[in-house]
């Protein structure tokens, strides 16, 4: 198993892409902490992965405060002892719309969940990575941060500076052994689909397909995938990268 002996934190476990991660590693092995704000959801999943004979704890938090980061190092190393890898998935949008239509709080919202716990999940598990000599961070981006497109200007901006944060602090964390890596997924059949489009129709989902070339949405076990491989020891000589999972749109 390619994460055996291994323990992580998957934020925004709940549903989506971080419940596909979550599961994903469990099938190799790793010891899973479900984290999310939706305790339905992210107990789910927990008891799903254990149902299957995997090894996970949910722990409810929000990534945009710091004391719920501090709160999931310490239930990581009293449930398992340890902690190898955080995968920061959380994340949210503003709909669809024109850029003045955005409302400040919409804003601020997407910048604090989508940036803003960058910030609070380095204060908080560097000190340990260093401690221990080693570590991952696999920071869940979008194409829409590097092929950005009208209708969702701030959430493209904040996906911009999660890819750039990430690239940076992959470089200042090299010589402690921290590697930190990022997953471009395109749009995912997934709760937030409607507000990534403006409205889920079947008219908009077949347009919005029809730009990328492999023909389907993103699945959460293609990014479950690409987080698996940046994850685990088969990638200890790569940091800072980026790996589209898109079907070939930003091509």
């Amino acid at each position: 198993m390619r994460l055996s002996g291994k323990t992580a934190i998957v934020t925004g476990g709940g549903s989506g892409f971080g419940e596909g991660i979550a599961k994903r590693f469990a099938e190799e092995g790793c010891k899973v902490i479900v984290n999310d704000i939706n305790v339905e959801g992210g107990e789910r999943v927990a008891n799903e992965i254990k149902t299957s004979g995997g090894d996970a704890a949910f722990i409810k938090g929000d990534v945009s405060q710091d004391a719920d980061w501090a709160a999931m190092l310490k239930f990581s190393l009293e449930t398992y002892g340890d902690l190898d890898i955080v995968i920061n998935n959380a994340g949210t949008t503003h709909r669809n719309q024109p850029v003045l239509n955005v409302t400040e709080k919409d804003f601020d919202r997407v910048y604090a969940v989508n940036v803003k716990s960058l910030y609070h999940s380095a204060r908080n598990i560097v000190p340990h990575f260093r401690k221990k000599g080693s570590g991952a961070f696999v920071t869940i981006a979008s194409t829409a941060g590097v092929r950005p497109r009208p209708g969702l200007v701030w959430y493209n901006g904040s996906k911009a500076a999660a890819i750039v944060a990430s690239r940076a602090m992959a470089v200042e964390l090299a010589p402690d052994k921290i590697r930190v890596n990022v997953v471009n997924p395109v749009a995912g059949d997934t709760p937030l689909l409607g507000e990534f489009m403006g409205e889920d129709t079947p008219e908009m989902r077949a347009k919005f397909v029809a730009t990328i070339p492999l023909g389907r949405f993103s699945q959460p076990r293609d990014v479950a995938n690409a987080c698996l491989y940046l994850a685990s020891d088969e990638a200890d000589f790569i940091t800072g990268a980026c790996i589209e999972v898109d079907g070939g749109r930003c091509v």
